[in-house]
């Protein structure tokens, strides 16, 4: 059934995804915050209206029928709880006469991982993945908001759920398109999630995007060993690149690599400087690429235009024992880690560079409380990535992680069953259907 004027269901759902709003994060309205696993029944019709001609006046009072999402499962049941506009009434006549770029751009604006709900509705929505205007409004509507990738194997089976920020919902992810190789997760840039790994004895590159199940290998490197990766996207030009940095075995005889998608290949260019590495750890931001290492004391930077490496003496914080590399918005590099050598006097600070001093100033610290509860013991291990401003910290013996805003000075728990496996590989991730793999 068409869904552009002749179908009122389908004009009642579009009435309700007004309600929820542009981009909609509808958070405890609509969503509750306990992660409750659930197995989502059979594909019926998602409209506020039962039947064809009834009549809805109030759609927001509405409960959403449960559905199986193509593509995603949802972990957490939602309903629509208040009424926004109770005295409203919606006119199938005046509904069934939307423009269809009008309904493009609308449904542009729904939540990625809501759009698999709304695609059972009618036979053109269930094909809008594959519609150049939606994907037109798509790409030109803001970002839904940063999202938690947490990936892992059971039983060598690939398995990825996401946690969205903005409506504060774990979503189980399908990987099963992805080949049964040894891989490991790289990262995540611009809607695109990257892996390497060993097919065989053959080293590969991947990206894909799993939203539109997706993937493709790239072409092998010049000399093709398992190396360090970080991949950026570009969305005004639809491309991304891929660098190769170090070998992960400390080999630095390697020159560096960089693939570029709109040539599909990759070009090769200086050779890193004889450091000692402190971490293989990276960050991106600015169009540079850093790294920490200790002989020399400092970072090494590779600049991404001119192709070059050049040294960076900003000294780490004393007693600094780990550190991580965190990228942030505009220019920003944060520097993350514990200091202090005995257990009783540990704690976790989080620096930002300065670049005209070229040194590093203390900008928080974890209070004492979501330290203790991270890291029980003093020799344990953490991750630390970031985005957008946004630090994220986990521990492999938690089942949450801790996240904290740069901008709003606020930490807070991400609690769920994604993070509790002790080899859960996490990222930050933003889902979006106009990412393309070419």
């Amino acid at each position: 059934m068409d869904c552009i004027g002749q179908s009122s269901e389908s004009m009642a759902t579009v009435s309700s995804l007004l309600l929820l709003g542009n981009g909609g994060s509808c958070e405890d309205d609509c969503f509750p915050r306990e992660v409750s696993p659930v197995r989502i029944g059979s594909s019926r019709n998602t409209s506020p209206l039962g039947r064809v001609g009834s009549r809805n006046t109030s759609p927001s009072r509405q409960k959403v029928i449960k559905t199986k999402p193509r593509g995603l499962d949802e972990e957490t049941a939602a309903t629509f709880g208040k009424a926004v506009h109770p005295d409203v009434q919606m006119e199938d006549n005046i509904w069934a006469m939307l423009p269809e770029d009008l309904m493009n751009e609308i449904l542009a604006r729904v939540p990625p991982f809501l759009i698999f709900r709304l695609r059972s509705v009618c036979k053109r929505w269930n094909s809008i993945l594959q519609d150049s205007s939606f994907l037109k409004f798509h790409s030109q509507v803001p970002s839904h908001g940063p999202c938690i990738l947490t990936f892992w194997k059971n039983s060598q089976t690939p398995q990825c759920s996401v946690f969205s920020l903005p409506l504060k919902t774990w979503y189980r992810v399908p990987f099963s398109f992805l080949p049964q190789w040894a891989f490991w997760l790289v990262g995540s840039s611009g809607g695109l999630v990257c892996f390497s790994g060993l097919d065989g004895l053959t080293f590969k590159t991947l990206v894909c995007n799993p939203l539109t199940q997706t993937w493709r290998t790239l072409p092998s490197m010049h000399y093709n060993q398992q190396r360090q990766l970080i991949m950026v996207v570009d969305r005004r030009d639809r491309s991304f690149k891929m660098i190769a940095a170090s070998d992960i075995y400390g080999d630095k005889s390697l020159p560096t690599e960089v693939y570029d998608s709109k040539i599909d290949r990759w070009s090769l260019h200086q050779i890193m400087p004889a450091v000692n590495l402190c971490s293989s750890k990276m960050a991106y931001c600015d169009s540079r690429l850093y790294l920490e290492t200790l002989s020399p004391l400092g970072l090494m930077m590779y600049k991404l235009d001119t192709g070059y490496w050049e040294h960076i003496p900003a000294k780490f914080p004393r007693s600094l024992l780990d550190g991580y590399l965190v990228a942030g918005t505009q220019k920003r590099l944060f520097l993350v880690g514990r200091i202090g050598l005995y257990s009783t006097l540990q704690s976790m600070r989080i620096w930002e560079l300065d670049h005209a001093k070229i040194m590093w100033v203390e900008i928080s610290r974890m209070p004492p409380k979501y330290f203790r509860a991270l890291l029980r013991l003093s020799a344990e291990r953490f991750e630390c990535f970031g985005q957008d401003n946004l630090i994220c910290f986990t521990s492999w013996n938690q089942g949450k992680g801790l996240l904290y805003d740069v901008d709003k000075k606020v930490w807070s728990w991400i609690a769920g069953c994604a993070l509790q496996s002790y080899n859960t590989q996490v990222c930050f991730y933003e889902p979006r259907f106009d990412a393309s793999i070419y």
